[in-house]
Protein backbone atom coordinates (compact mmCIF):
# COMPACT_ATOMS: atom_id res chain seq x y z
CA UNK A 1 0.00 0.00 0.00
CA UNK A 2 1.20 3.51 -0.77
CA UNK A 3 2.20 5.54 2.24
CA UNK A 4 0.07 8.57 3.12
CA UNK A 5 1.69 11.76 1.93
CA UNK A 6 3.17 13.74 4.80
CA UNK A 7 2.20 17.41 5.10
CA UNK A 8 4.95 19.69 3.83
CA UNK A 9 7.06 21.50 6.41
CA UNK A 10 5.33 24.84 5.89
CA UNK A 11 1.94 23.30 6.67
CA UNK A 12 3.30 21.54 9.78
CA UNK A 13 4.89 24.76 11.07
CA UNK A 14 1.81 26.95 10.62
CA UNK A 15 -0.55 24.22 11.89
CA UNK A 16 1.47 23.81 15.09
CA UNK A 17 1.67 27.56 15.67
CA UNK A 18 -2.10 27.92 15.21
CA UNK A 19 -3.00 25.17 17.67
CA UNK A 20 -0.53 26.47 20.24
CA UNK A 21 -2.59 29.69 20.49
CA UNK A 22 -6.12 28.64 19.55
CA UNK A 23 -8.84 28.65 22.22
CA UNK A 24 -12.30 27.14 21.50
CA UNK A 25 -14.64 29.77 20.08
CA UNK A 26 -11.84 32.16 19.09
CA UNK A 27 -12.33 34.17 15.89
CA UNK A 28 -8.78 35.60 15.87
CA UNK A 29 -5.47 33.95 16.69
CA UNK A 30 -2.34 36.11 16.84
CA UNK A 31 1.25 34.96 16.36
CA UNK A 32 4.65 36.41 15.49
CA UNK A 33 7.23 35.53 12.88
CA UNK A 34 9.92 34.57 15.41
CA UNK A 35 7.73 31.61 16.44
CA UNK A 36 8.65 29.85 13.21
CA UNK A 37 12.20 29.19 14.39
CA UNK A 38 11.14 27.92 17.83
CA UNK A 39 8.46 25.69 16.29
CA UNK A 40 10.88 24.30 13.69
CA UNK A 41 13.33 23.35 16.46
CA UNK A 42 10.52 21.72 18.42
CA UNK A 43 9.38 19.64 15.42
CA UNK A 44 12.88 18.88 14.17
CA UNK A 45 12.21 20.66 10.88
CA UNK A 46 14.98 22.26 8.85
CA UNK A 47 14.16 25.92 8.64
CA UNK A 48 13.54 27.41 5.21
CA UNK A 49 16.16 30.00 4.22
CA UNK A 50 13.39 32.55 3.93
CA UNK A 51 11.29 32.00 7.05
CA UNK A 52 8.63 34.37 5.79
CA UNK A 53 8.01 32.06 2.83
CA UNK A 54 6.30 29.58 5.17
CA UNK A 55 3.71 32.21 6.07
CA UNK A 56 3.47 33.53 2.50
CA UNK A 57 2.74 30.05 1.12
CA UNK A 58 -0.14 29.43 3.55
CA UNK A 59 -1.55 32.88 2.92
CA UNK A 60 -1.56 32.73 -0.86
CA UNK A 61 -0.62 29.34 -2.32
CA UNK A 62 -1.41 26.38 -0.08
CA UNK A 63 -4.75 25.56 1.56
CA UNK A 64 -4.73 25.67 5.34
CA UNK A 65 -4.69 22.14 6.81
CA UNK A 66 -7.94 20.36 7.65
CA UNK A 67 -7.24 20.60 11.40
CA UNK A 68 -7.57 24.40 11.08
CA UNK A 69 -10.27 24.53 8.40
CA UNK A 70 -12.50 22.16 10.39
CA UNK A 71 -12.68 24.75 13.18
CA UNK A 72 -14.53 27.19 10.92
CA UNK A 73 -18.34 27.01 10.96
CA UNK A 74 -20.29 26.59 7.72
CA UNK A 75 -19.94 29.58 5.40
CA UNK A 76 -16.76 30.85 7.07
CA UNK A 77 -13.05 30.23 6.64
CA UNK A 78 -9.71 31.03 8.27
CA UNK A 79 -7.28 33.42 6.60
CA UNK A 80 -3.92 34.83 7.74
CA UNK A 81 -3.74 38.62 7.89
CA UNK A 82 -0.73 40.81 8.54
CA UNK A 83 -1.08 42.52 11.92
CA UNK A 84 2.00 44.76 11.98
CA UNK A 85 5.73 44.33 11.48
CA UNK A 86 6.53 40.59 11.78
CA UNK A 87 3.09 40.03 13.34
CA UNK A 88 0.23 37.97 11.90
CA UNK A 89 -3.33 37.02 12.74
CA UNK A 90 -5.50 34.05 11.82
CA UNK A 91 -8.98 35.54 11.29
CA UNK A 92 -12.35 33.87 10.75
CA UNK A 93 -14.11 35.53 7.79
CA UNK A 94 -16.96 34.86 5.38
CA UNK A 95 -16.04 32.14 2.88
CA UNK A 96 -15.66 33.33 -0.70
CA UNK A 97 -13.74 32.85 -3.92
CA UNK A 98 -13.11 34.87 -7.06
CA UNK A 99 -14.04 32.82 -10.13
CA UNK A 100 -15.55 33.78 -13.50
CA UNK A 101 -19.34 33.71 -13.59
CA UNK A 102 -20.29 31.05 -16.18
CA UNK A 103 -23.63 32.81 -16.78
CA UNK A 104 -21.98 35.94 -18.16
CA UNK A 105 -21.06 36.22 -21.82
CA UNK A 106 -17.40 36.76 -22.73
CA UNK A 107 -16.38 40.14 -24.15
CA UNK A 108 -14.13 39.41 -27.11
CA UNK A 109 -11.12 41.71 -27.41
CA UNK A 110 -8.57 41.30 -30.23
CA UNK A 111 -5.16 40.44 -28.73
CA UNK A 112 -2.81 43.39 -29.31
CA UNK A 113 0.08 42.00 -27.24
CA UNK A 114 3.31 42.38 -29.29
CA UNK A 115 4.74 39.02 -30.31
CA UNK A 116 8.17 39.92 -28.87
CA UNK A 117 6.61 40.53 -25.45
CA UNK A 118 4.82 37.18 -25.48
CA UNK A 119 7.99 35.43 -26.65
CA UNK A 120 10.25 36.80 -23.92
CA UNK A 121 7.92 37.16 -20.91
CA UNK A 122 9.73 35.40 -18.07
CA UNK A 123 6.69 34.22 -16.12
CA UNK A 124 2.92 33.64 -16.39
CA UNK A 125 2.43 36.64 -14.15
CA UNK A 126 4.52 38.94 -16.35
CA UNK A 127 2.74 37.71 -19.46
CA UNK A 128 -0.66 38.38 -17.88
CA UNK A 129 0.31 41.90 -16.77
CA UNK A 130 1.57 42.60 -20.30
CA UNK A 131 -1.74 41.46 -21.83
CA UNK A 132 -3.65 43.72 -19.46
CA UNK A 133 -1.44 46.65 -20.43
CA UNK A 134 -1.22 46.26 -24.21
CA UNK A 135 -4.89 45.38 -24.65
CA UNK A 136 -6.01 48.14 -22.27
CA UNK A 137 -8.24 45.65 -20.48
CA UNK A 138 -8.36 47.74 -17.30
CA UNK A 139 -9.73 50.69 -19.32
CA UNK A 140 -12.34 48.48 -20.99
CA UNK A 141 -13.40 46.86 -17.73
CA UNK A 142 -13.65 50.09 -15.69
CA UNK A 143 -14.65 52.60 -18.38
CA UNK A 144 -11.80 54.80 -17.11
CA UNK A 145 -8.69 55.85 -19.07
CA UNK A 146 -5.87 54.12 -17.15
CA UNK A 147 -2.07 54.14 -17.13
CA UNK A 148 0.41 51.82 -15.47
CA UNK A 149 2.14 53.74 -12.68
CA UNK A 150 4.43 51.11 -11.14
CA UNK A 151 5.11 47.39 -11.20
CA UNK A 152 5.60 45.33 -8.05
CA UNK A 153 5.08 48.12 -5.56
CA UNK A 154 6.43 46.99 -2.19
CA UNK A 155 5.76 49.25 0.78
CA UNK A 156 4.50 49.24 4.35
CA UNK A 157 0.95 49.93 5.48
CA UNK A 158 -0.11 50.90 9.01
CA UNK A 159 -1.22 47.93 11.15
CA UNK A 160 -0.23 45.51 8.36
CA UNK A 161 3.50 45.86 7.83
CA UNK A 162 4.99 45.12 4.41
CA UNK A 163 2.65 44.58 1.46
CA UNK A 164 3.25 44.12 -2.26
CA UNK A 165 1.01 44.79 -5.24
CA UNK A 166 1.82 43.41 -8.70
CA UNK A 167 0.95 46.64 -10.50
CA UNK A 168 -0.63 50.01 -9.77
CA UNK A 169 -2.70 51.85 -12.37
CA UNK A 170 -3.94 55.43 -12.13
CA UNK A 171 -6.81 56.67 -14.24
CA UNK A 172 -9.08 59.60 -15.06
CA UNK A 173 -12.73 59.50 -16.11
CA UNK A 174 -14.66 61.86 -18.38
CA UNK A 175 -15.63 64.01 -15.40
CA UNK A 176 -12.00 64.51 -14.35
CA UNK A 177 -12.12 62.23 -11.30
CA UNK A 178 -8.81 60.41 -10.59
CA UNK A 179 -8.63 56.71 -9.68
CA UNK A 180 -6.06 54.30 -8.27
CA UNK A 181 -6.42 50.65 -9.29
CA UNK A 182 -4.22 47.98 -7.70
CA UNK A 183 -3.71 44.81 -9.76
CA UNK A 184 -2.90 41.25 -8.68
CA UNK A 185 -1.85 38.81 -11.41
CA UNK A 186 -2.05 35.06 -10.86
CA UNK A 187 -0.52 32.32 -12.98
CA UNK A 188 -0.29 28.54 -12.72
CA UNK A 189 -2.03 27.16 -9.64
CA UNK A 190 -1.99 30.43 -7.67
CA UNK A 191 -5.36 31.88 -6.72
CA UNK A 192 -6.44 35.34 -5.66
CA UNK A 193 -6.78 35.61 -1.88
CA UNK A 194 -9.09 37.85 0.13
CA UNK A 195 -5.96 38.82 2.08
CA UNK A 196 -4.45 40.40 -1.03
CA UNK A 197 -7.64 42.34 -1.78
CA UNK A 198 -7.71 43.69 1.79
CA UNK A 199 -4.05 44.69 1.53
CA UNK A 200 -4.55 46.37 -1.86
CA UNK A 201 -7.49 48.40 -0.56
CA UNK A 202 -5.50 49.46 2.51
CA UNK A 203 -2.45 50.36 0.40
CA UNK A 204 -4.51 52.44 -2.04
CA UNK A 205 -6.30 54.26 0.79
CA UNK A 206 -3.08 55.07 2.65
CA UNK A 207 -0.75 55.95 -0.24
CA UNK A 208 -3.31 57.59 -2.55
CA UNK A 209 -5.93 59.07 -0.18
CA UNK A 210 -7.18 61.68 -2.66
CA UNK A 211 -7.96 59.16 -5.41
CA UNK A 212 -11.08 57.05 -5.91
Amino acid sequence: MAKAKKPNRYVRLIETIFHSHYKPGAVEVDFERHEIEATANKLGITLPKNQGDAIYSLRYRIRLPDSIRSLAPAGREWIIRAAGRSKYRFALVAEWSVVPNPNWSAIKVPDSTPGLIEKYALSDEQALLAKLRYNRLIDIFTGVTCYSLQNHLRTTVANMGQVETDEIYVGVDRFGAHYVIPIQAKGGRDKLSVVQIEQDLALAAEKFPALV
